[in-house]
C-alpha cells in the first residue's frame, strides 16, 4: 500500500506530496494541470523505464520518493518494466511481509536513471520485483493487455482462487504444473534412450574408446589433487630436509637461539630486583623461548620424517603424467574427465540394453501421461465450472455501471494435448455480447475503448479479495463517462475501496465526492509553467467539486456541491 510519494522537478511539478488514504483517494484538476505526472511518479517508483523529458524544464534532475506499507519479502519479475498485471497471478507467493520500504528514483536530463531500495542502491528491474506486484496500474496499457486472450486465464484462475495457497484450485493447478513438467521430463529422457540406443558405430567406437582410455588409469576422486601435493614434497625431500635440519640446528644446537635467549633471560633476571621493568623483558624472553621450542622441535620431527624413496617418486610421477595425459584430451578439469566417462559408460549402456531402456522409459512416459491426463481433468473441470460463476458476477456489476444490456461470457476450449501448457490444457477467452439477442463475439474484436474500461473495473471488483494486489490506481476509467453512468461508476469505485487501497485520477464530482481522501493539481498561475498539489477539505473541497460541475464556483454550484458531499456523509 502507498503510504506517501514525494516529488521533485517532475514535468510541470516542482514540489509535491501525495499520502492517499487507505480508501478511495482522488486526484483533480483541471485539463493540463499536471495530474497524470504524478502517475508518472507512481510507475518510475514500481521500475518502469526512465524518460529524461519528465524532468522538469530547466532543472539537472527528478526525484520521486515513495513510502510503501505491507511489502512482500521478496518478489520476481524478469523485465525492467514494472508489471501492470491484471490479476494476482504475478504477486508473490509468499506471507512474508515488511511493514515500511522506502523507495527513490532519481532521473537525470540526459536520461540517466539510480534507484534506492531503503537506502541501498538498487536497479529498475529490482523496483519492478519488489514493489510493483502490490500496485496495480489499470490505465490504457491495463486494457491493451485485457485484450490478449493469454490474459484471460489468469484472471479466471485468479477468481477460482488459484494463486492463494491452500485452496482447492491451487492444489489442483499446482498438482498439474508438477505432472506436466514430470511428463516432459519423461518424454525428454525417452527421446534421450531412443537417440543414444540409435548411436553411430564410430560414436560406440568413441564411447568405448573413451571407457578403455580413462579405465586404464583408473582415476579416484580427489586423487589428481592428491598427487599435486604429494609429488611436489617427493620431488624436493632433499631440500626440505635440509632446511628443517638447518633450523633446528639455529634454534637449539650448540650457540643456537635458544641458549642464547636463555641467557639473555637469566642476566636480565638477576638485576630484576632493582628494576621491575628488566624482570618483565626477562619473562617475555621466556614466552619467546617457548614458542621457538615448539618450532625447533617442530623441525627436527619434520627433518626425520622425510623419507626419499626413488622407486615411490617415480611411480607418482609416472601417475601424474598419466593423469595430464586425460586432462590433455578430456579436460581441462578432473570432473571433465569423469563426465566423459559417465556419458560414455551411458551410452555403452544404453546400446548394449537397449530394448529394456527403451521399454523403461516407454513404462514411465506412459505413467507420467497418466497422471497428467488425470491432473488436467481436475482442473478443466473447475475452470467449466467457474467459467459461468465468473461471467455472471462480472456481467453483473457492468449492470451496475450502466451496461445492463451486455454480457461477459467466458469461454473455455479443451486445448489437444500437444498444446498443453503451464497455463493449463484450456483455451480461455472473454466474449462480449453487446445487447440481448446479439452474438457474444471475442472481447477482443468488438468492445469500444470505454466498454474495455468498464469492462475491466467489473472484473477488479468481481476479483475484489482474491487479488493479492493491495493498490489500484486508474486513469482514465471515467473518460466519455456522464450522467446516470457516472454516479454508478463512482459507486462501483466506492465498492472496490473497501478491499483496496483506490488511487483515481477523475475529472467527475460524482466520483470526487466518494472519495475519503480528496487531492487537486493546480496550476501555480497564468503564464507559470508550474503546478501544486494540494488538499482540500472543508470549504476547498466544496468549491472544487462545484467548478467539476459547472466550471465556475457559481452559488448554485456550490450549494449542489454542499449537498453531493452531505449525501456521501
Amino acid at each position: 500500500m502507498i503510504d506517501e510519494i514525494h516529488v521533485q522537478n517532475l514535468a510541470l511539478i516542482r514540489d509535491a506530496t501525495l499520502v492517499p488514504g487507505t480508501g478511495l483517494t482522488v486526484l483533480t484538476g483541471e485539463t493540463g494541470a499536471g495530474k497524470t505526472a504524478l502517475l508518472t511518479a507512481v510507475k518510475l517508483l514500481l521500475g518502469a523505464r526512465a524518460d529524461k523529458d519528465a524532468v522538469r524544464e530547466g532543472c539537472s534532475s527528478l526525484v520521486c520518493e515513495g513510502r510503501f506499507l505491507n511489502v512482500p519479502v521478496a518478489a520476481a519479475a524478469d523485465s525492467e518494466d514494472a508489471p501492470e498485471s491484471l490479476d494476482a497471478s504475478e504477486a508473490p507467493a509468499t506471507d512474508q511481509r515488511d511493514e515500511e520500504v522506502v523507495v527513490s528514483r532519481t532521473v537525470t536530463a540526459d536520461g540517466k536513471s539510480r534507484a534506492a531500495l531503503d537506502g541501498r542502491m538498487a536497479n529498475a528491474k529490482q523496483l519492478a520485483a519488489r514493489i510493483a506486484p502490490t500496485v496495480d496500474l489499470c490505465g490504457q496499457h491495463e486494457q491493451q493487455r485485457l485484450m490478449k486472450p493469454s490474459s484471460h486465464v489468469q484472471l479466471l484462475d485468479a477468481w477460482m482462487g488459484a494463486e492463494s495457497e491452500g485452496t482447492e484450485a491451487h492444489t489442483c493447478k499446482q498438482r498439474y504444473q508438477q505432472a506436466l513438467q514430470a511428463a516432459r521430463e519423461a518424454a525428454a529422457e525417452l527421446q534421450r534412450v531412443q537417440e543414444a540406443s540409435a548411436a553411430s558405430s564410430a560414436q560406440l567406437d568413441n564411447a568405448r574408446f573413451t571407457l578403455a582410455r580413462i579405465g586404464e588409469v583408473n582415476p579416484q576422486s580427489g586423487e589428481y589433487e592428491q598427487l599435486e601435493q604429494s609429488l611436489a614434497k617427493a620431488e624436493h625431500a632433499e631440500a626440505l630436509a635440509t632446511a628443517a635440519n638447518t633450523a633446528y640446528s639455529c634454534l637449539s644446537g650448540e650457540e643456537g637461539a635458544l641458549d642464547a635467549l636463555y641467557t639473555a633471560a637469566q642476566a636480565l633476571e638477576s638485576v630484576a630486583a632493582y628494576d621491575a621493568a628488566l624482570g618483565e623483558h626477562a619473562k617475555a624472553l621466556h614466552e619467546a623461548a617457548y614458542v621457538l621450542e615448539d618450532v625447533s622441535r617442530d623441525a627436527r620431527d619434520y627433518r626425520d620424517s622425510v623419507d626419499f624413496d626413488p622407486a615411490q617418486l617415480a611411480f607418482q610421477q609416472e601417475r601424474l603424467s598419466a593423469f595430464l595425459g586425460l586432462l590433455r584430451q578430456w579436460g581441462p578439469r578432473m570432473e571433465d574427465v569423469f563426465a566423459a566417462r559417465d556419458a560414455a559408460q551411458d551410452l555403452v549402456s544404453l546400446v548394449d540394453d537397449a530394448g529394456a531402456r527403451i521399454a523403461a522409459a516407454q513404462r514411465a512416459v506412459d505413467q507420467a501421461e497418466q497422471q497428467l491426463a488425470a491432473a488436467a481433468e481436475e482442473l478443466s473441470a473447475l475452470r467449466h465450472q467457474a467459467a459461468p460463476r465468473f461471467a455472471q458476477e462480472v456481467t453483473a456489476q457492468m449492470a451496475r455501471l450502466e451496461m445492463a444490456e451486455s454480457a461477459l461470457e467466458c469461454q473455455v476450449a479443451d486445448l489437444p494435448r500437444a498444446e498443453w501448457n503451464t497455463a493449463g490444457p484450456q483455451a480461455v477467452e472473454f466474449a462480449f455480447r453487446p445487447g440481448k439477442g446479439m452474438q457474444a463475439r471475442p472481447l477482443t474484436r468488438i468492445a469500444s475503448g470505454g466498454e474495455l474500461s468498464r469492462v475491466l473495473l467489473a472484473i477488479k471488483v468481481v476479483l475484489g479479495a482474491q487479488d493479492n494486489v493491495d493498490t489500484l490506481v486508474f486513469d482514465e476509467v471515467d473518460a466519455g463517462v456522464g450522467g446516470a453512468t457516472a454516479v454508478s461508476l463512482a459507486a462501483v469505485l466506492a465498492d472496490l475501496a473497501t478491499t483496496h487501497q483506490v488511487l483515481v485520477v477523475t475529472h467527475l464530482a460524482q466520483v470526487a465526492v466518494r472519495a475519503q481522501t480528496h487531492y487537486v493539481v493546480r496550476k501555480a498561475g497564468e503564464n507559470v509553467p508550474e503546478t501544486t498539489l494540494d488538499l482540500v477539505e472543508g470549504e476547498s473541497r466544496v468549491a472544487e467539486v462545484a467548478r467539476m460541475l459547472s466550471g465556475e464556483s457559481t452559488e448554485v454550484a456550490l450549494a449542489h456541491a454542499r449537498q453531493m458531499l452531505a449525501d456521501m456523509r
